[in-house]
């Protein structure tokens, strides 16, 4: 009789279990609202690229100052904005960790940059123009760049999805059927090394227009490296992937589409991301000759007139442009091959 009421006091209260729980939570709030000093570099660099900046206008072109001065007052103001809401908001306080310094660097090496055109003219016009000069060039001229990046953007994905179509049923093949390796090897041996630049002259006997040449050169340079990685993919799948499947009753339809092509899928994509920047350089080269529009062809136009100027704005865009599409490749490949995740490092 006497233990009972030693066993109810040795047990905790209620209070007293929940109370340890209260403290993490009270932590949690307190560093979700915690602040971030690098939020302060993006506005700095933007103060210090301001006044280096004010320095040199009166050596630069009016209108390219007022320009340049607006897009740093944009920068900055967001700038000051992001540093007052990131102690509120735990996402943007974890992209201005990851991106205000690099952003803050950028805004340097403009000045630096700057600073060696248009203040000591360390290097000379009209081939090195200013910072100033490049953005007033881009803000004027942003329909005709619009115009020509969308142009490249259809070439880029009509001859990028030919070549990946290609390319995969011709690895599957190669890498599957004997009788497909013994054939297609030695084609993909003696044609896949060619530049496929120097095809540009025989592309455009053989099609029948410059847009259709550009296409075919593009999914050419797509198709060597994405067949090759298909069929090593598809030959190297793990034969007790395939026992185990022939076990069960699988057909060759589903040890094809169902064991050996997902098994594959990891070397499919390093295919996918070669063959992206092979089109990048190849949608570049072929936009220079015949077609009438593109990124290429706006760099070709304005070195001719020598606005370099317009080339500088035209590559930005060709940064901007081609960065966007390999994030979305990357984000594409992260959904595919999230059973990898951890297990492999990019």
């Amino acid at each position: 009789m006497n233990a009972l009421p030693e066993i109810n006091e040795s047990r905790p209260s209620l209070a007293a279990a929940e109370a340890p729980s209260a403290a993490p939570t009270t932590t949690e709030s307190t560093r979700s609202r915690s602040w971030s000093w690098k939020a302060l570099l993006i506005p700095a660099a933007t103060a210090v690229a301001s006044v280096l900046h004010w320095q040199l206008s009166k050596q630069q072109n009016p209108l390219a100052t007022t320009a340049y001065f607006q897009f740093l007052g944009i920068v900055g103001g967001l700038g000051v904005l992001i540093a007052i809401l990131q102690p509120f908001w735990a996402g943007l306080r974890k992209w201005v960790n990851n991106m205000g310094p690099i952003i803050a660097a950028t805004l340097l090496l403009l000045s630096i940059a700057e600073i060696f055109t248009a203040g000591l003219h360390l290097l000379l016009l009209p081939y090195f123009p200013s910072p100033a000069s490049v953005l007033f060039e881009l803000m004027s001229d942003y329909d005709v760049l619009f115009d020509c990046a969308w142009h490249s953007l259809l070439l880029l994905t009509e001859g990028y999805l030919l070549g990946v179509l290609v390319g995969v049923v011709t690895g599957v093949c190669i890498g599957w059927f004997p009788g497909a390796r013994y054939w297609g090897m030695p084609v993909l041996k003696v044609v896949g090394p060619i530049p496929v630049t120097a095809l540009i002259p025989l592309s455009m006997v053989i099609a029948p227009s410059t847009t259709v040449s550009a296409i075919l050169l593009v999914a050419l340079a797509v198709w060597f490296p994405v067949t090759m990685l298909t069929a090593s993919g598809i030959s190297n799948t793990r034969a007790s992937y395939l026992d185990v499947a022939r076990t069960l009753g699988a057909s060759r339809s589903y040890l094809i589409f169902r064991v050996a092509i997902p098994a594959a899928m990891p070397n499919i994509f390093i295919g996918l991301f070669m063959g992206l920047g092979t089109s990048f350089l190849t949608l570049v080269v072929a936009e220079t000759v015949g077609v009438k529009s593109g990124l290429g062809w706006y760099v070709g136009w304005a070195q001719g007139w020598a606005e370099y100027g317009k080339v500088y704005a035209a590559l930005v865009i060709m940064a901007v442009f081609f960065s966007t599409i390999m994030t979305l490749l990357f984000k594409a490949r992260d959904r595919v091959l999230v059973w990898q995740k951890g297990a492999i490092k990019w």
